[in-house]
């Protein structure tokens, strides 16, 4: 596997030309995240010191989902990468690292993948007539899967259904933090579960405690909330992420152009708990969406459309 940018980021420090080089690309990545304009000469200065470090580990290093210092590790991959960030739809390489190369993930993806069209529902379901209520007891069954269930929820139901709202922001890294930390067997079984009717749907659809994780008071625009997702380095890296393994290809058999659904799954999984969070849209069916609208998007309607349509209508997911 390559790199990691925390790695590659002291080796590059403690090589003085590489040093300078950094430290270019920092502000030059700051300037871009206060969304200040850079003028030619700027520009011109911060692209030459991308090319600059040519081959460098820093230019190919990667991240893990599940380690530490996490978000540190994406800011360093986004200061080298940060001329990609200037379009909308320019994030075309995740800064994480392949999931199969990541020693410590031995899921078995086409298992996950098939999981959730309902083809493997017999050896989940036991028999239960509600799979995502089985789920639950076999999360209760790992200490560590409802210690950090019971976490997130008390933290996204607190406020909720009074005159506070709840903490939008806590909500976030507590479901973060269980989709990173618990074992994805587990997660997956309560995300993914195969319903056959809304009283499940309906346990399937709240598991991210919607309220408070997925939806505000008024629909915000799309566009609103992809700002809000570039401003944050594990937002952006998710996104990435995202458009990388789920990008819809029309021509392609499968609809994806990457071939690997299960690659995406675990990307829309990492999509929880961010600016960007999706969820299921109703209790009856397993489409999924964001909770946001496209309506007042003046001449960036098609923009804000195309994001929208990233979740609500994409073959590949």
């Amino acid at each position: 596997p390559r790199s990691n940018c925390l790695a590659a980021e002291q080796l590059c420090l403690s090589d003085s030309t590489c040093n300078a080089t950094y430290r270019i690309l920092e502000n030059c990545a700051l300037s871009r995240a206060r969304f200040l304009p850079l003028d030619h000469d700027s520009r011109v200065r911060c692209l030459n010191a991308e090319l600059e470090l040519g081959n460098s580990s820093l230019l190919h290093c990667k991240c893990h989902r599940r380690m530490k210092k996490q978000e540190h590790c994406l800011r360093v991959f986004w200061t080298v990468h940060s001329s990609m960030t200037d379009g909308y739809f320019n994030l075309e390489t995740s800064p994480y690292e392949n999931p199969a190369n990541e020693e410590h993930w031995k899921t078995d993806y086409n298992k996950l993948a098939a999981l959730v069209s309902g083809k493997d529902c017999s050896q989940l379901a036991g028999g239960a007539t509600n799979p995502c209520l089985k789920a639950t007891h076999v999360c209760n069954l790992s200490k560590k899967c409802v210690r950090l269930r019971t976490d997130y929820a008390s933290i996204c139901t607190r406020g909720a259904g009074s005159k506070d709202t709840c903490d939008r922001r806590k909500c976030h890294r507590g479901l973060r933090n269980f989709f990173e930390k618990v074992p994805e067997d587990f997660t997956k079984r309560i995300l993914f579960c195969p319903c056959q009717d809304e009283l499940c749907g309906e346990r399937r659809r709240k598991t991210i405690v919607p309220d408070c994780s997925f939806q505000y008071n008024t629909k915000p625009n799309c566009l609103w909330l992809l700002d809000s997702c570039l401003e944050d380095h594990i937002c952006k890296s998710r996104l990435a992420d995202f458009q990388q393994n789920c990008q819809p290809a029309d021509m392609s058999p499968d609809g994806c152009s990457q071939h690997n659904h299960a690659a995406c799954l675990q990307a829309y999984m990492g999509m929880i708990g961010t600016p960007m969070t999706p969820n299921y849209v109703s209790n009856s069916s397993v489409e999924v969406s964001l909770w946001c609208t496209c309506e007042n998007s003046g001449n960036q309607k098609e923009k804000c459309d195309q994001i929208f349509g990233m979740f609500q209508s994409n073959k590949c997911l």
